[in-house]
């Protein structure tokens, strides 16, 4: 009798019931585009950094990707986040430079996990497919992980290389998916329903969720879909924040 008591008692302590699973994961991904860079018409200076850094607080992501930032976006927003790994990576002039803000930082895409998710380091490239602007298109990763996470910002200018930059883009996904569950976000400036189609993209073993325009997250198959929300940024960039909530086994 007391050892079944013994028993008992461990178990109410640890919050166990015998035969029942453990809890799913919760797993939120927020994509935004934050227009930081000072060379577009939709800059508000440093107001969407207020708006970005309370929509963190609120939504407290797993996994963030932001385009249009500044390398010096970065620490302020991994700080707001919590304890998470980050990559930052610049887009390319023609030349392999990198293209600067306005205030003379590295201009281009973050990608962010939660520590308690992230794997090793980072990882980045420039696509193979690339238009006639002086803005060569990124990618940053961050693999390897109990969850792998990219962030992108595709053509603007020629929605066939956009395409093909999503298409390499989840190649790599899919190979990551073999190993951890696997995130894809970014500015596509592809449209579902458009030509192209944001959804020719997508591969087997994900899903995509868009908002509705030209933000979209593909996710893979074991990360279970359970909600979307668009987050209106008050003016201060010229995307909604989008979030997706899914669940991880």
């Amino acid at each position: 009798m007391r050892k079944r008591v013994v028993v008992a008692v461990v178990v109410a302590l640890l919050g166990l019931v015998p035969g029942q699973a453990s809890a799913a994961t919760q797993v939120k991904v927020l994509q935004l585009n934050i227009c930081h860079s000072g060379l577009a018409d939709c800059f508000t200076g440093d107001r969407v950094m207020t708006k970005v850094k309370s929509v963190i607080a609120s939504v407290k992501p797993q996994v963030l990707s932001v385009n249009e930032a500044c390398s010096g976006d970065v620490e302020p927003l991994r700080a707001e986040l919590g304890a998470a790994r980050t990559k930052f990576v610049a887009a390319q002039r023609a030349d392999g430079t990198p293209v600067k803000c306005t205030n003379g930082q590295d201009y281009g895409n973050i990608v962010m996990v939660v520590d308690a998710l992230a794997g090793g380091a980072g990882v980045s490239g420039k696509f193979s497919a690339q238009d006639s602007s002086n803005e060569k298109r990124v990618w940053a990763c961050l693999p390897a992980g109990k969850l792998s996470a990219c962030a992108t910002h595709l053509s603007a200018k020629d929605g066939s290389v956009a395409l093909a930059q999503c298409e390499e883009l989840m190649s790599r996904a899919v190979e990551y998916a073999k190993t951890a569950p696997t995130v894809v976000a970014g500015d596509l400036n592809l449209r579902y329903g458009g030509s192209p189609d944001a959804q020719d993209c997508n591969r087997g073993g994900f899903y995509r969720k868009g908002d509705g325009d030209l933000q979209h997250i593909f996710a893979s198959t074991n990360l279970t879909f359970t909600g979307s929300s668009k987050i209106d940024m008050a003016g201060s960039t010229d995307h909604p924040a989008w979030l997706i909530t899914t669940s991880a086994p």
